[in-house]
């Protein structure tokens, strides 16, 4: 089953434009850019039998050149991540039984994750996408609660069905908790979505022919367009062993993902 990692990776962002082309420096100092972290990251996927950024602009085709990555141009009317991988697929004439997106922002995703969700797929032919799930330490959901306190959109949270079956998607956090956690280590009830996805080619090529719903519109999240037109997502919960994860939705997150990568020693 062939498995093509794209990684889409757009320059004008709402939140933060131009944010694939900034710098993060790593443990030892040196400085790379936001999309060679993530290309980086899906490098050392196992079982991943290409790899590509899929963007529409020049400057950062152009970089990511630069560094040895494969590019797929793609057209500015991508409204998502998802749509933008869908072009990739159509673009290279498919050829892949797993689409995975690893999108450009996250450039801690672990390389079990996305691992994860391949097999996740793979042993359930019910469902057509399937997400990575982190269940939140007290340290992880103080983090999202303070965010959202100051106005920021941190993390995105997910609750779904006893058998791993997305119910929902939120900015928000989600499912309410009556208290904080003082223990940084404390195991609560809520899940951290990871935004990494893989999909099956039919899902996804369908995808861009779906209107985006209300709620899609509502959070901004791209996912909820598979849920709000009754496609199953599988949420696989996955394990941070020992790994933070975060997301650079804004330009806050930059000296939050430093400080994480000096402290694991992520050159």
């Amino acid at each position: 089953m062939p498995v093509l990692v794209a990684i889409p990776a757009r320059y004008a962002s709402t939140r933060y434009p131009g944010k694939p082309l900034v710098a993060l420096k790593g443990a030892t100092g040196a400085a790379k850019s936001l999309i060679r972290r993530s290309w980086e990251a899906a490098c050392a996927v196992q079982g991943v039998d290409r790899v590509v950024v899929a963007t529409d602009d020049d400057r950062i085709r152009a970089a990511a050149e630069g560094f040895g990555a494969e590019v797929v141009m793609t057209s500015e009317s991508c409204a998502n991540g998802t749509e933008r991988c869908a072009e990739v697929l159509d673009t290279l004439g498919g050829g892949f039984d797993i689409v995975v997106n690893l999108q450009g922002d996250a450039p801690l995703t672990p390389a079990w994750f996305v691992e994860g969700l391949v097999a996740g797929l793979r042993a359930d032919p019910m469902a057509e996408v399937a997400t990575p799930v982190l269940r939140c330490d007290g340290r992880a959901l103080n983090g999202f609660l303070d965010d959202r306190k100051a106005g920021r959109v941190g993390g995105t949270t997910a609750v779904f069905t006893k058998d791993n079956h997305a119910l929902y998607f939120s900015k928000e956090v989600i499912p309410y908790t009556p208290a904080r956690y003082p223990d940084n280590a404390a195991e609560t009830p809520v899940f951290h979505h990871v935004g990494v996805y893989a999909y099956r080619p039919s899902a996804l090529g369908a995808y861009p022919r779906w209107p985006a719903g209300p709620l899609e519109q509502l959070e901004g999240l791209e996912q909820l367009r598979f849920i709000e037109h009754g496609h199953r997502i599988l949420c696989v919960e996955v394990e941070a062993r020992g790994r933070q994860f975060w997301e650079l939705n804004n330009p806050e997150d930059v000296a939050r993902i430093e400080a994480m990568m000096a402290e694991m020693g992520v050159a």
